[in-house]
């Protein structure tokens, strides 16, 4: 039985802390609200704060939503540097910058402590089915100490590279889904002001080349108006944040995400941060003034 922390325990948190703890693990955890009452029925340790986590696990896990947060988890006051000692293991599994994560190891390992970054993929639905991507930076030996509990959360796990590599991939992967939702909202409004059936040309393209996992579930979401959010927009605008800034200080040229990136503050400032992000389609409506439907 490893003593393992969990900090953050929030729609995605929550559950994959319930994962490590249903493998018979001892938890030592702390979020700014009450925890949920399912782990303490499963005798997690509540804890008043992150140096209490760090005193008290041997790994360390953060699952918080920016890159301010897991500074205040690690540095701010009571923070996790405060009480960690020779030899324990962070793993930030939030979505961060992946120049602040590089500093923030630095940090944690001059106090003779490993750093993974450790970012997911998967949702709110892959984190309760424990079937998360992982995209790991940092050393090879951490990631095989840690490898363990990964796979108690996720399915597809890699090592990507040294420290920073991990947060890199999550902010390759955000490009990607972001610019394929707004790919599939174009077809399907394209499709809809055309006058075909926007339903049945989602059906026939998942037979072709065009098929994606993304026309599969969000272009589903655009033709039955369900926005209920699975990931908010006000999440994917973060990370996009991430992958201009980055951007602009590797002096690299990315206009269709900063072009999705102004969809998806169309949509916020229309009162949609919260609408999940294929709710981007209603931007590309607002502009044709044509819904898909």
């Amino acid at each position: 039985m490893a003593q393992l922390g969990f900090i953050g325990l929030g729609i995605m948190g929550a559950p994959m802390a319930k994962h490590l703890q249903d493998a018979g693990h001892k938890l030592f955890i702390c979020d700014r609200k009450t925890p949920p009452q399912e782990l303490i029925d499963g005798q997690a340790t509540c804890c008043t704060s992150p140096k209490e986590v760090a005193k008290r696990a041997d790994i360390i896990f953060i699952m918080v939503p920016d890159t301010p947060d897991v500074g205040a988890v690690l540095f701010g006051e009571n923070g996790a540097a405060e009480g960690l000692s020779k030899g324990k293991i962070v793993v930030d599994m939030s979505s961060i910058s992946p120049i602040e994560t590089k500093e923030y190891a630095k940090k944690v390992k001059a106090l003779g402590c490993e750093y993974l970054d450790a970012p997911v993929s998967g949702g709110e639905v892959g984190a309760k089915a424990a079937s998360l991507t992982i995209m790991v930076g940092g050393s090879q030996s951490a990631f095989d100490d840690v490898k363990p509990f990964f796979e108690l959360m996720g399915k597809n796990i890699t090592l990507v590279g040294d420290t920073g590599a991990g947060q890199t991939c999550k902010v390759a992967n955000q490009i990607i889904v972001a610019l394929t939702i707004e790919a599939v909202g174009e077809a399907l409004l394209f499709a809809s002001k055309a006058g075909a059936d926007p339903a049945k040309v989602r059906a026939a393209l998942m037979g072709g080349f065009a098929s994606s996992r993304i026309l599969e579930v969000h272009g589903e979401r655009m033709v039955k108006r369900n926005f209920e959010p699975g990931f908010r927009i006000a999440l994917h605008q973060k990370d996009l944040n991430l992958a201009l800034q980055s951007a602009r200080a590797l002096g690299v040229a990315l206009p269709n995400t900063a072009t999705c990136q102004e969809l998806f503050n169309t949509c916020a400032a229309n009162g949609g941060a919260a609408w999940d992000h294929s709710g981007l389609v209603r931007a590309l409506e607002l502009m044709s003034n044509h819904t898909v439907a």
